[in-house]
């Protein structure tokens, strides 16, 4: 596991606040590798998701970091989103 995605796993963990959600999410972090987030909470790993995000590793730094806001990021053509828009916008909200 490469650190890019230790430190998301960790970030996303602690913004989860030891919980999970309602649904599945899938970070795909460009040349890293990728995260998912399921009512388990989040681990390194792939697979189905209901709602994928896609950026480079300096985005999802930002956003895990509380410098960037999701939905800014995904404005500004920063993150694309793919799928269940009504979770991702929850899960905006958590990380924001």
């Amino acid at each position: 596991m490469s650190d890019v995605v230790a430190q998301a796993v960790t970030g996303l963990n602690e913004k989860l606040d030891g919980g999970g959600i309602d649904g599945t999410a899938l970070f795909n972090i460009e040349g890293e590798g990728s995260v998912i987030v399921d009512d388990a909470g989040a681990r390194a790993g792939d697979g189905d998701a209901d709602v994928t995000f896609n950026a480079d590793a300096d985005t999802f730094r930002e956003i895990f970091d509380g410098s960037l806001n999701p939905t800014t990021a995904f404005m500004s053509g920063r993150m694309t989103i793919d799928g269940d828009m009504g979770l991702a916008m929850k899960l905006a909200a958590t990380l924001a």
